[in-house]
């Protein structure tokens, strides 16, 4: 049998090293990620339960920020898929879910507040704003958007949704523009912390047709009710003083609109049953922001219908990628 030539086995030994070396990193990467949850201690006052995906080497960074009554577990189906590209990242605002929740004297859990807790996330949690999406919606939108203000390198986009940023109370549901002053939002904050079971059952798909409605999982729902309460203040509390400040903070947003430079795409649920759709419409238009309308969808377009939460934040990494390439 006759020798192969030195140079020819060595070069058939790096092929089959290089062969090797490839399907071992094709196999890690259609493993799923590693998803840790753990705490991050942002400030004497408050530490956040978090919730992160690793990639070792990923495209970019996201950001997901919930709204009420969730915790970060609203996430928890939706961020592997994104993680096998992406580092992942959500936490529980103040007030939901294991968060800290400090007395009102020390925290208002005003919006103005939660874009502190946000910005000091970032700067704890060592986020490169220049790789990152955030995706917001509900009580987080605001928020970021207050944040983006003061910060037009917050992220390389921001995506919100089925929120308040205006104070218009022909757009809001009833109850919620009863919470923003006294003795109405009395009311409701009691009649909120009486019926959480309802709530956590039913709130996400209130407004829905019957054959459009869609279960949680029990994972999730479980978390909600295990964060509902903690200490002397339940998330209803929570998002009474959310409310109690939201005039003041919508008036002084709406002030300062012009001064909003961070990259804004609006998404909105054509059935939302809390905030109409028109608030969304009116904020794209006022300040000039791409706007999609989501067919078939209520308040909660991320647990309704996760693919396309996912298929929106990904489309932001290649918009921005493109608009930068121009």
């Amino acid at each position: 049998m006759p020798k192969l030539p030195i140079a020819r086995l060595v070069a058939i030994v790096f092929a089959l090293g290089f062969s090797i070396l490839a399907g071992c990193a094709q196999y890690a990467r259609r493993q799923d990620p590693k998803t840790e949850i753990g705490f991050l201690q942002i400030d004497p006052d408050i530490k956040l339960r978090r919730m992160v995906v690793h990639n070792a080497r990923p495209k970019g960074v996201v950001l997901f920020l919930h709204g009420f009554p969730e915790t970060l577990y609203a996430w928890k189906e939706i961020a592997p898929d994104l993680g096998r590209d992406y580092e992942v990242h959500a936490f529980d605002w103040p007030g939901f879910g294991l968060s800290s929740r400090p007395s009102v004297d020390k925290f208002s859990y005003a919006p103005k507040d939660y874009a502190r807790v946000l910005k000091a996330y970032i700067e704890k949690a060592g986020i490169d704003k220049s790789r990152l999406v955030i995706y917001a919606t509900d009580i987080g939108s605001l928020p970021a958007l207050l944040l983006a203000l003061e910060d037009p390198e917050l992220a390389r986009s921001i995506i919100v949704g089925d929120f308040a940023p205006f104070n218009r109370p022909q757009y809001l549901q009833e109850n919620l523009q009863n919470l923003k002053s006294k003795p109405s939002s009395d009311l409701v904050r009691a009649a909120l912390n009486k019926n959480r079971d309802e709530i956590l059952e039913n709130a996400f798909r209130r407004g829905l047709p019957k054959d459009q409605q869609f279960d949680l999982p029990q994972e999730f729902k479980d978390d909600m009710l295990r964060g509902w309460s903690q200490g002397d203040m339940t998330s209803a509390d929570a998002f009474y003083h959310y409310y109690s400040n939201f005039t003041r903070d919508q008036d002084y947003f709406e002030l300062n609109l012009a001064r909003l430079k961070t990259p804004v795409k609006v998404i909105w649920g054509e059935k939302d049953f809390y905030i109409d759709k028109e608030m969304g419409a009116e904020f794209a238009k006022k300040a000039n922001l791409e706007f999609h309308l989501l067919p078939d969808l209520g308040h909660y377009p991320h647990l309704q219908s996760p693919r396309r939460t996912i298929e929106e934040v990904r489309a932001a990494f290649v918009s921005r990628q493109l608009s930068r390439a121009d």
